[in-house]
């Protein structure tokens, strides 16, 4: 593993990112509404993208026949991802969420073998059982139960499988172009996928709306991290490491927000849940490993 070790580091830091972002979203929805938010973290995202990748010359020209990738790569995310996150968290908490989130893994590793013919060892299944575990019992009350409104589990599913399927296009792409032109296109294609909705049903309430300094901090840290550097981060990943195998760290999400729904805003961390981070991260270790070759 210590050859990959940037690689590792890339996805975690990108999971640490997107564990941030369901904190930042609530903080932002506080003032702005969902597609507002959408948009206008889209907007200073794919800004910053051009201006930094067009200066150091690395946004490649899309090809006329990937056009159509392109267009199901931003359909799948950023629209249909942030649609069923964004409006999720409205019904169910940033915990809850971010455990629906992490059961990309087990579709992912499905799709990945189905569509490329990537393949795990009993091992790295173990070891995804034993994380799924553990990111179970973070989230359970002390009683074990959990009561998580359905309809907030259903659109978080439909994030789920947007993602799987995003990682599956990315696969596709990432073999002629590099992650930042690939963040860059997609994130420009989402603005004009969630404009329309934007201008229709919010730009009203949004300019009505008094903003406060903790909601635009919000958005612009949604925007440069979540939007920006966790997917330049991850698709560095996929290309390095495969689908399968990348997904897996989606499990270490809701490690980082419990912790850091402890350590910023003071919530109980209890045994189970300490038992869970354990699980969790042995179970990202394991499903990381190398069956040894016997010679």
């Amino acid at each position: 593993m210590g050859s990959n070790f940037r690689v590792y580091l890339a996805i975690v830091l990108s999971m640490v990112f997107w564990a941030f972002s369901f904190v930042w979203f609530k903080i932002a929805n506080q003032v702005f509404l969902p597609i507002s938010i959408i948009t206008i973290r889209l907007i200073i995202s794919t800004l910053l993208l051009v201006v930094t990748f067009s200066f150091i010359k690395k946004l490649q020209p899309v090809q006329k026949g990937d056009r159509k990738w392109f267009l199901l790569l931003a359909f799948l995310e950023p629209f249909l991802y942030f649609m069923g996150e964004s409006f999720g968290l409205l019904y169910i908490t940033s915990t809850q969420a971010s455990v629906i989130v992490s059961t990309i893994p087990l579709f992912a590793s499905v799709a990945a073998f189905i569509f490329y013919g990537e393949r795990l060892t009993w091992i790295n299944i173990c070891g995804i059982i034993i994380s799924v575990i553990g990111v179970t019992l973070i989230v359970l009350n002390p009683d074990l139960n959990s009561q998580t409104p359905l309809k907030g589990v259903l659109l978080m599913l439909l994030a789920v499988f947007s993602a799987v399927a995003y990682a599956l296009v990315v696969k596709r792409l990432s073999v002629r172009y590099n992650p930042f032109t690939l963040v860059t296109v997609q994130n420009g294609i989402g603005i004009f996928m969630f404009l329309p909705f934007f201008l229709i049903f919010e730009l009203k309430t949004f300019l009505s709306t008094p903003v406060t300094t903790s909601s635009v901090m919000a958005v612009v840290q949604l925007a440069v991290f979540a939007s920006t550097l966790a997917f330049l981060l991850f698709i560095y990943g996929i290309q390095k490491i495969g689908i399968s195998k990348a997904n897996v760290f989606t499990n270490s999400i809701p490690v980082f927000t419990a912790v850091f729904a402890w350590w910023l805003l003071g919530d109980a961390i209890n045994m189970l849940k300490v038992i869970g981070i354990i699980l969790a991260i042995s179970g990202l270790y394991v499903s990381q490993l190398k069956r040894r070759q016997h010679t």
